[in-house]
């Protein structure tokens, strides 16, 4: 597994001043190590299967991680996703095998076990970006499309961040509880700016070699000249090699564009061009021609 590279958020500071000046420094730190943890059980997984997950933020809220992810396949993201909370989850019960070992570790380990279940229960919520959400997604994707699936986990972001704000307003005739507040905004724009235009390019920019050396299945798309490379991207396959055949408006193919060329064109900026038009700009200056 690649060496794990830490960076440090600003807010992470002013939160964990917040809880220095509250006496709650040691609970503080505390769920920081278990998110910590909950992050290398991501990099773990992924580095078992060819993936690359090597740089943590420490945010106020927890802990993010990132890497090479270029070209997973569903079911390999529904295991990285889960070994998340399933480390947490291991933890919280090696947690609870040490008090009937040695007892007296409770009073310096029970907050270390809530926090791993916390946190295991928070992520398997069914909310983008969360790993219950990523699952979700992978799921659906591999059960009734990528473009259902899309707009399946959209709408059970929107709900879910929906019933969150319904509680937060519910805390205010009786005691206020802002971190619902706080969680209904973060599934909310999580759900909504998740997979934005830049986002499909971001997923096969540069990815060619790297699938290669993972082994992908190559499939096979026939769009007319008039979709756009937006549209084409939305089709693919997420972990499979694309070839495409574009046919022209009486039905002819007009090109067939190898598994290569339909990374060289994700990895462009030509999100809204349409394909025929595509490949008569590029002409014979490129691999298009």
């Amino acid at each position: 597994m690649a060496k794990l590279k830490f960076t440090i958020h600003p807010l992470f500071f002013l939160f964990g001043l917040y809880y220095g000046f509250n006496g709650k420094i040691l609970i503080f730190a505390i769920y920081t190590l278990v998110a910590v943890i909950h992050e290398f059980g991501h990099a773990s997984a992924a580095a078992k299967l060819g993936y690359k997950l090597n740089r943590v933020v420490l945010m106020p809220y927890g802990a993010v991680i990132s890497g090479d992810m270029r070209g997973i396949k569903f079911r390999d993201e529904i295991y990285v996703a889960l070994a998340g909370p399933l480390i947490n989850l291991a933890c919280a019960v090696s947690f609870v095998a040490m008090w009937w070992v040695f007892p007296e570790t409770y009073a310096f380990t029970d907050t270390a076990m809530l926090a791993s279940l916390s946190l295991a229960a928070v992520n398997m919520l069914p909310c983008y970006p969360l790993d219950g959400g990523r699952i979700l997604k992978a799921w659906l994707s591999l059960s009734v499309g990528k473009k259902t699936a899309n707009i399946v986990a959209k709408i059970t972001g929107v709900a879910f961040s929906c019933v969150l704000g319904g509680l937060f307003i519910y805390t205010c005739f009786y005691s206020v509880n802002f971190s619902l507040l706080f969680f209904a905004f973060f599934a909310l724009f999580g759900t909504l700016f998740t997979g934005r235009d830049k986002g499909y390019v971001k997923i096969y920019e540069n990815a060619f070699l790297a699938s290669l050396k993972r082994g992908a299945e190559v499939k096979r798309i026939a769009v007319s000249a008039e979709t756009t490379v937006k549209k084409l991207l939305s089709l693919m396959d997420n972990g499979a090699m694309t070839e495409a055949v574009i046919f022209k408006e009486g039905g002819n193919p007009v090109k067939v564009l190898s598994p290569k060329e339909v990374f060289d064109v994700a990895a462009g900026d030509t999100l809204y061009m349409k394909m025929g038009d595509l490949i008569k700009e590029k002409g014979s200056r490129t691999s298009l021609s």
